[in-house]
């Protein structure tokens, strides 16, 4: 077949996917899939100093890169986990990082976005815990960084939202070493919050790689059933144009009230993916995410537009 038969049919393809899913679960790990192969394109903002591939561990992929605000002194710290299905992705992509960093490091707050182990490499247990190893890490790191240990907000997006929401609702005795206390978590898009129930039902063959036929894995990997009275506030950011991820979010934030715990559910119409790449961005939904950070604790609040 020659070359441009090829590209038609490969445009017509993603083009059908477009219209199918509206950048859904199997479009959106194609786009991952491309962005994992680019890192952070635009020049960091000025005075902003990039520490990359600081390791938390021996494995090359537990690393962090670190952004660091000029004349940094007891800020706090946003620790970002990005997403790909628990299989692809990276922590120095465009989506995750360039809007993020440029609103907020800016302001005064240390940012660090994080890569750990993947599938096939690592189940999702052992990323639960190179996330919470990572978080535990760079609490020890914050203050060499210009960071307060105590003012950490745990952020992730799609299967890094599902990692970053179960570790802030476990009980921190579940981690080794264990992370100190967080002021929150920010989930984005993550329809994944009870595992259990997703896998029990009809569900999309992308989760059965991650979490496999165990129903004991299921559970002891979903947010819903870990949820601890006491733990720190999270906001579910689910996108109103999927059939899953609001659904989820709302089922989460139900088992949470009845355990006095708070977890907000903010709705957005935008895609999957949009609902990374924009937060950062001037415009409403960013001012509602910050919203809730800054009710999280006062120096953060001072330090968000």
């Amino acid at each position: 077949m020659k070359p441009i038969v090829l590209r038609l049919c490969a445009a017509l393809t993603l083009a059908i996917l477009a219209q199918a899913a509206d950048a859904g679960p199997l479009l959106e790990r194609l786009r991952e899939r491309q962005a994992a192969r680019a890192s952070a394109t635009n020049a960091l903002p000025a005075g902003v100093r990039k520490l990359t591939d600081v390791a938390y561990g021996a494995d090359p992929a537990q690393t962090m890169d670190v952004y660091i605000p000029a004349e940094a002194h007891d800020a706090p710290v946003i620790l970002m986990v990005h997403g790909g299905a628990w299989a692809i992705g990276d922590k120095a992509m465009e989506r995750v990082v360039d809007a993020k960093v440029a609103r907020w490091v800016t302001r005064g707050i240390v940012f660090i976005s994080i890569n750990y182990r993947m599938l096939p490499q690592a189940g999702v247990d052992v990323q639960l815990s190179d996330v919470a190893r990572a978080l535990a890490m760079a609490q020890q790191k914050a203050v060499a960084w210009g960071g307060n240990p105590q003012r950490f907000v745990l952020m992730g997006h799609s299967a890094g939202a599902h990692l970053a929401a179960l570790l802030a609702v476990s009980p921190s005795a579940r981690f080794t070493p264990q992370p100190l206390p967080i002021l929150g978590t920010v989930a984005l898009d993550s329809a994944a919050m009870d595992v259990e129930a997703i896998m029990n039902q009809r569900h999309l063959r992308l989760y059965d790689r991650p979490f496999g036929t165990d129903p004991s894995y299921w559970r002891a990997l979903s947010p819903y059933h870990a949820l601890t009275p006491g733990a720190a506030p999270l906001l579910a950011v689910c996108s109103t144009r999927r059939e899953d991820s609001c659904e989820q979010a709302r089922r989460l934030a139900g088992r949470a009230d009845g355990l006095g715990m708070q977890v907000q559910v903010l709705g957005e119409d935008l895609s999957h993916g949009d609902i990374n790449s924009q937060l950062g961005l001037d415009n409403a939904y960013t001012r509602a995410v910050e919203h809730f950070m800054a009710s999280l604790d006062p120096a953060l609040a001072h330090r968000l537009p």
